[in-house]
């Protein structure tokens, strides 16, 4: 009643070798959810998915209040995005979410290559995960606009990561700097006024009371948990020399605190006197 849906030998074989020639060509590309209790005690889903190809890794999940935070270590370019969808508040004026990127230079050995990446896989997905190490947070002055249509130029992940944030897409000087250095354009890149004396005194946005005044804004958030390094294991031969394996990762969780000119301090509501 049914046909078979065994393939015959030779035909197992062929699909087994076009499977390893795209792995190998294409690179790995996989995803690992993994269960992780934030700084306020509330459990969280990350989804880490790995892209060797592109020699990229992604990490997102959600805050406590909602927001959405995505990350994305692009490997080829050295450059690093943090986008943010905060819910907005619609009784105040706001519109249903708002978005922000924050882009910087990537170090190296700041998280396992994205090759290594692919490979993860936990013995149990319902544990709940705590970083091995708890590293402080980096104070950013993101003081340096960032053009959309221009910012390819530094990554081909910009513009799909940021293009809801448009007006919203800040770095720093000091990466700027970097980037010219190495060719990029000068129309990436807009200074923004409390740079050039176009805003006399700028007040924090926590300072601030008017709604419709410039300020400067501030967001932190926190990668709760990833792979930063990788361990290695010696083994022993008879002559008793050793030779290296990697035999496991260490978990990091690390913290990120942006400071940045906004127009009025409606667009930074969440960052008030308490």
């Amino acid at each position: 009643m049914f046909g078979s849906c065994v393939l015959p030998v030779s035909a197992r074989i062929n699909a087994f070798l076009w499977a390893l020639i795209f792995l190998t060509t294409f690179g790995l590309c996989s995803e690992l959810k993994v269960r992780v209790r934030l700084a306020d005690g509330q459990i969280t889903e990350e989804v880490l998915e790995a892209d060797s190809e592109k020699d990229s890794i992604t990490l997102e999940f959600k805050q406590g209040d909602g927001t959405l935070i995505t990350f994305v270590a692009d490997f080829k370019q050295d450059v690093k995005i943090f986008r943010a969808l905060i819910l907005g508040e619609l009784e105040r004026g706001q519109s249903q979410y708002q978005a922000l990127c924050f882009i910087s230079r990537l170090n190296h050995n700041e998280f396992i290559p994205s090759e290594s990446m692919a490979r993860l896989r936990q013995k149990n997905p319902h544990a709940i995960r705590m970083a091995e190490e708890r590293r402080g947070h980096d104070q950013l002055t993101m003081n340096v606009a960032l053009n959309l249509s221009q910012a390819w130029q530094l990554s081909s992940h910009i513009y799909n990561m940021c293009s809801e944030a448009r007006e919203a897409i800040y770095t720093r000087e000091r990466d700027v700097q970097h980037w010219l250095e190495r060719g990029v354009e000068g129309s990436v890149f807009e200074t923004l006024p409390q740079t050039v004396d176009v805003v006399p005194v700028l007040l924090s946005c926590r300072s601030t009371r008017d709604v419709w005044q410039p300020c400067s804004c501030s967001f932190s958030l926190r990668l709760e948990w990833y792979p930063c390094l990788l361990k290695y294991c010696r083994n022993r031969d008879t002559t008793g020399k050793g030779s290296p394996y990697k035999c496991g990762i260490k978990s990091c969780s690390k913290g990120y605190h942006f400071t940045y000119y906004v127009p009025h301090k409606q667009l930074c509501l969440w960052d008030e006197e308490t």
